[in-house]
């Protein structure tokens, strides 16, 4: 089984909660190869945590243990849980944090987690991340099974991360995120777009603002000017060419994005 553990939280980087994550994590597995997924996750940003968790953890190795805390209802009665899916693991709270991960691959197995012997002695009930995500993503390192962990879950937590309306000639997304660069990702995947044969000119709109066609890189044009691209995590996106198209068109997450083409 592969030793490596992946850390997803909104803590912020450098921040020392996560250092005491990884202190438990060692101390119960010293051979784990703990990896920083992001910590950039907007605080108690549960959607952006979803997005940035699917954009990244099938990237890893197949048995990796994925370990995603932005858990704004920390010590209330929502479960902590546990489940594989696609030969990943993943540890969570059930808050609708793995929604896009498991509608990408639907969970083999999931558990709530109840066995305490399992997590630190006398768990903080403001640091679940710590005190029961951390040790039982080492013990499953170990070999410690689902069933082991917890009791059956049938059902998990949804978050609404809605999916583009495809139409005839027209597809109408929204921002899912803004990245580090102030680029404007949107939730339209390139498979909601025609090729270039058969869809002609792409005009991409949001509020009385567009721009025609897609570039192949952000450097296909003069910088300031703003692109329509298709980037590396294959959905469309919008850019000002060294500079923050975010800032620069006043654009957020959750607002219409609209592609159109003849």
């Amino acid at each position: 089984m592969t030793r490596v553990i992946t850390l997803t939280t909104d803590f912020g980087e450098g921040s020392p909660y996560v250092a005491q994550m990884k202190g438990v994590i060692l101390s119960l597995n010293p051979q784990a190869n703990v990896v920083d997924l992001s910590h950039a996750v907007d605080p108690q940003d549960i959607r952006m945590g979803a997005r940035v968790l699917d954009d990244c953890c099938w990237r890893f190795p197949c048995g990796t243990v994925h370990v995603a805390v932005v858990d704004p209802g920390v010590g209330t009665a929502r479960a902590i849980v546990a489940a594989c899916a696609g030969r990943h693991w993943f540890v969570a709270p059930d808050n609708g944090l793995l929604t896009l991960v498991f509608r990408r691959e639907r969970p083999s197995e999931q558990v709530r987690l109840t066995q305490r012997e399992y997590w630190l002695e006398d768990p903080s009930s403001t640091f679940h991340g710590r005190d029961v995500m951390a040790p039982v993503a080492a013990h499953l390192t170990l070999g410690v099974t689902l069933s082991q962990l917890g009791e059956p879950l049938r059902h998990l937590a949804e978050i609404d991360c809605p999916a583009p309306c495809v139409e005839p000639g027209r597809v109408t997304g929204q921002v899912a995120m803004i990245d580090s660069f102030g680029n404007v990702i949107t939730n339209i995947d390139r498979s909601c777009l025609p090729t270039e044969q058969a869809g002609g000119r792409l005009r991409v709109s949001w509020r009385d603002q567009r721009i025609d066609g897609l570039v192949p890189t952000y450097a296909a044009r003069a910088p300031g000017a703003i692109v329509a691209i298709v980037g590396s995590n294959a959905r469309l996106e919008l850019a000002v060419v060294n500079g923050n198209a975010a800032r620069q068109l006043q654009l957020t997450v959750g607002d219409e994005i609209v592609v159109q083409w003849s």
